[in-house]
């Protein structure tokens, strides 16, 4: 054994005589005996420090949190997710599986598909009758889930969209032949990790992109589906967020295609990363609390209490999750609802002098805080753009799709009246914690106000859609592409999910016509 350079000569030569060098402890002297005969020199301080998450007692190191939560990714069961919370994820799920279709002709969709359709495989790319490799199904399809940003959300200490997970635990599920109960509960991990760790790691404010905390999520729901142990659970997870921690300039100034695209990568890497751990590769660790880990790294410290993650008895924070009433960022939800009835209430828009937008802090900074989002040049940046979209819902009365083709967002008209906008943070409601409010006031030019506050919009967790809501969400995201029929037995298929036991059938519903 290699001392310390700093221990005494003494020391060095009683340790060599007793454990004799690279020799075992069978041939040397009893390790009780070693330390009796130490202690009575006083050098029992000199010898070598346990290593590090070791103790020197024969009691177990703290379980490192990639390991408690591959422990709740393992235990979880279907019987533990009452009827509400399987109610909520056909919810989600119909709802993000519209959202794809609606997008599924989108440039960059249709480029993600085509990469991932270059290869053969087992899971389904939906709105086709053809299969590639799993993370790239995952990935492929969570670009066209995400790419209109009309998917659910979750508002904790910064803003996801949940959902995005959806795709990666579909292609995992059919690949792995998993029973929809499986999925369901896969759906559910991916949810829960990612929300819970939104609520205690504000990376955001560090300059890192909230898809991040889509890497540990989905690492374990795609690990739960291949029936991992929670050894190879949490190696997961090690090896899912070491090497693919994205940069937040995806959501900054001119925004671009990735936008869109950036969950489904972290999707990818992290189907990748289960599917490596199956293999038996080992990830760095302790990969949270380790002396370069992600704690010191990426978030700084924090207390995740895994215990008080849901599960029989405790609600799951899908249950907080969003659907969206309108295809734009979270932030621009509650000022679409203002914008509306404040512009019914105004009549003429040319009465209007100027308009004043109150936003909480981080619907400032990823909205309202750069130049870029008074003159758009990308539907990605209109989409995040406050002013655009408060003065287009004021103009049209609504938010489509279609507010965000390019000869909208460079309307003469429209880019005129933004000037008259103007964007702050309000502290009262960067306190409303959970919630995304916005308070838009007109000042006419009589010298008139008039503002409307709005904290939750239609959808939102407080102010949840019924089964008509959502199927009448799914009908506008798919419009003409299927006769409605048809759309009848998909929803009705859908709607059906957990009871469903052939999933590639099911996928294969979604295929569009050629």
């Amino acid at each position: 054994m290699v001392l310390h350079k700093r221990i005494d000569p003494m020391a060095y030569r009683i340790g060599k005589v007793c454990f004799g060098r690279g020799k075992s402890m069978r041939n040397g002297v009893p390790r009780r005996q070693v330390a009796a005969g130490l202690a009575a020199l006083g050098l029992l301080g000199m010898m070598p420090r346990a290593g590090v998450g070791q103790t020197a007692s024969s009691e177990p190191s703290a379980r490192s949190l990639a390991e408690r939560l591959a422990e709740y990714a393992h235990r979880l069961r279907f019987e533990d997710l009452d009827p509400a919370t399987v109610e909520r994820v056909k919810t989600h799920v119909i709802d993000t599986i519209g959202c794809g279709i609606g997008a599924f002709d989108e440039r960059p969709v249709r480029v993600c598909r085509d990469v991932a359709l270059a290869v053969g495989g087992n899971a389904t790319v939906i709105g086709t009758n053809r299969r590639t490799s799993a993370d790239l199904a995952a990935f492929a399809n969570g670009a066209a889930f995400r790419y209109f940003d009309f998917n659910d959300t979750y508002v904790g200490r910064f803003s996801i969209h949940p959902s995005d997970h959806i795709a990666a635990c579909l292609a995992v599920a059919e690949a792995e032949r998993a029973s929809a109960q499986e999925l369901f509960v896969s759906i559910i991990i991916a949810y829960e990790v990612n929300c819970r760790l939104v609520d205690a790691l504000d990376i955001t404010t560090r300059g890192w992109d909230p898809p991040v905390m889509s890497l540990p999520a989905l690492a374990l729901a795609a690990g739960r589906l291949m029936k991992l142990d929670p050894d190879r659970l949490a190696q997961a997870v090690n090896i899912a967020l070491n090497d693919h921690i994205p940069m937040a300039q995806t959501r900054v100034q001119t925004l671009s295609d990735w936008k869109g695209l950036a969950d489904a990568e972290a999707g990818r890497n992290a189907v990748f990363a289960a599917i490596l751990a199956r293999g038996g590769v080992t990830g760095p660790a302790p990969i949270f609390e380790g002396n370069s880990g992600f704690f010191q790294q990426v978030s700084g410290p924090a207390n995740v209490d895994v215990n008080a993650f849901g599960q029989r008895g405790v609600p799951f924070r899908i249950h907080r999750c969003s659907l969206k009433p309108y295809p734009a960022v979270i932030y621009t939800q509650t000022a679409i609802v203002a914008g509306i009835d404040v512009a019914k209430d105004v009549g003429s828009l040319d009465r209007i002098a100027a308009i004043e937008i109150a936003t909480t802090q981080r619907g400032y900074q990823r909205t309202g805080s750069e130049p870029e989002k008074w003159l758009p040049q990308t539907r990605e940046t209109a989409d995040h753009s406050l002013p655009y979209v408060t003065a287009r819902a004021m103009f049209d009365g609504d938010i489509t799709n279609d507010s965000f083709a390019p000869q909208m967002f460079r309307d003469p008209g429209i880019l005129a009246f933004m000037k008259k906008i103007t964007v702050k943070e309000d502290p009262i409601l960067t306190k409303r914690v959970g919630a995304a409010p916005t308070r838009v006031t007109a000042i006419l030019v009589d010298g008139q106000r008039i503002s409307r506050e709005v904290d939750y919009a239609p959808g939102f967790a407080e102010r949840p859609m019924n089964r008509a809501d959502v199927e009448r969400k799914f009908r506008g995201n798919v419009g003409k592409r299927w006769p409605k029929e048809r759309t009848d037995a998909i929803l009705q298929a859908l709607w059906g999910l957990d009871q469903t036991e052939d999933l590639p059938v099911l996928l294969s519903m979604l295929s569009m016509p050629t």
